[in-house]
């Protein structure tokens, strides 16, 4: 293959990019305000709970983000006074104990999509966690970049009180790493509920907020990262990921490349003209 074959077309590459403040979600609230896309879990009346809908359109939604140009960040939260109950128990856990096994991996499938596309795309994810956060609401707070919650919520891993496995959708992978192999093993043996000041003191949460004032902390936060370098934080965002698998030689390698890259970027010349000028950069993302 010479080197011209290998280029990548610029016109296929600006066909990729997506404009998603216009997006209309069917089965969860979308809007973008300042950069910042917040997902809205909105089944309040039965604590928001996932359909096979709505995974796979929140796991679509996700995709787009790695092309997205006008957002830099994302907030899920909950409508009400809850984050999500998981899987629907009449619309999923009813149907699935019907199915065969070659429609249960593709179900399983879908669902460890979902994660992954959280964890590739570039936009720091802030969960903005209230009540409860269960099942797959837990994993979905879990893959976010970022955790607030409130005094009141309880997070809980209960796919051992359905009969299964803890292993779902990355969360042996995932939870050790916030919290901890023993407390993770805890958690997915049981299914108890971690309440909202033990999950701060466990490194589950990042910070506790009020209730009251939960989404706006949260989108604050999201801006306040929609305003940073978008470029470093998504490199930043995917060696944290890619670097679970690395040596210590492979993970330095890595970031001195990373860090190469950031540091052919407009934002980094932007940030030394400003230090400079005894001034605050205004990043751009490129």
């Amino acid at each position: 293959m010479n080197a011209s074959t290998e280029r990548v077309d610029p016109a296929l590459a600006a066909g990729n990019r997506r404009q998603l403040a216009g997006y209309r979600a069917e089965h969860f609230g979308w809007q973008v305000a300042d950069a910042v896309g917040t997902v809205t879990l909105d089944r309040p009346e039965r604590k928001n709970p996932l359909t096979f809908d709505s995974y796979a359109e929140l796991r679509d939604l996700f995709g787009q983000l790695k092309y997205a140009t006008d957002v830099h960040a994302v907030v899920i939260v909950g409508a009400g006074d809850n984050f999500c109950s998981g899987g629907d128990v009449h619309e999923i856990i009813g149907p699935l104990v019907r199915l065969k096994a070659p429609e249960l991996l593709m179900f399983t499938r879908m669902t460890g999509d979902l994660v992954k596309t959280m964890r590739a795309c570039p936009q720091p994810v802030v969960a903005a966690v209230d009540g409860i956060c269960a099942g797959a609401g837990a994993i979905m707070a879990m893959a976010s970049d970022l955790r607030l919650g409130t005094a009141r919520s309880k997070t809980a891993f209960l796919f051992n009180r359905v009969g299964l496995a803890g292993c779902d959708m990355g969360a042996c992978a995932m939870l050790p790493r916030l919290v901890g192999q023993g407390r993770a093993s805890e958690l997915l043996y049981t299914g108890r509920s971690l309440g909202g000041e033990e999950g701060e003191r466990w490194g589950f949460f990042n910070r506790l907020c009020a209730p009251e004032s939960l989404l706006a902390d949260a989108q604050a936060l999201a801006r306040d990262l929609a305003q940073g370098p978008t470029f470093a934080n998504g490199i930043t965002k995917t060696m944290l990921h890619q670097e679970w698998a690395m040596t210590l030689d492979q993970a330095i390698e890595a970031e001195a490349q990373a860090q190469a890259l950031c540091m052919l970027t407009e934002d980094f010349r932007r940030a030394y003209e400003a230090f400079v000028a005894r001034q605050k950069p205004r990043f751009e993302g490129n």
